[in-house]
């Protein structure tokens, strides 16, 4: 994230939420249509390797999964409404898997920040 970018998120109080639901690209263009959200970015997270690849993440060996970092307004958008929305978009019960993507990185999770 740039410079710019975390000055307007610290101007504006922003919180964060790290979730993961499955293919983080999925999850990306869900929450920015939320009013509120102002930016979410897609990236890997719980894992031992620092830095991984795709290719990496996918043979399941780094402990990474998919995940999206949103940066959102609780004036505008609560957390509790956010996840509202992560449980009603994907299936948590469902092992390492969402819809046709299958593996440890689809695994459902949700990371606090404060």
């Amino acid at each position: 994230m740039g410079q710019n970018q975390t000055q307007k998120i610290n101007a504006k109080k922003l919180k964060v939420a790290t979730l993961g639901e499955g293919c983080f690209w999925c999850t990306e263009a869900l929450f920015t249509q939320l009013k509120g959200v102002e930016n979410v970015q897609p990236g890997y997270s719980g894992g031992k390797t620092e830095n991984p690849t795709y290719e990496q993440v996918c043979n399941g060996k780094t402990g990474h999964a998919e995940t999206a970092q949103i940066n959102f307004d609780p004036t505008v958008i609560s957390y509790k409404e956010i996840l509202q929305i992560f449980f009603s978009t994907h299936d948590p019960t469902t092992l390492n898997r969402q819809g046709a993507d299958v593996g440890t990185q689809y695994r459902s999770l949700i990371l606090y920040h404060n």
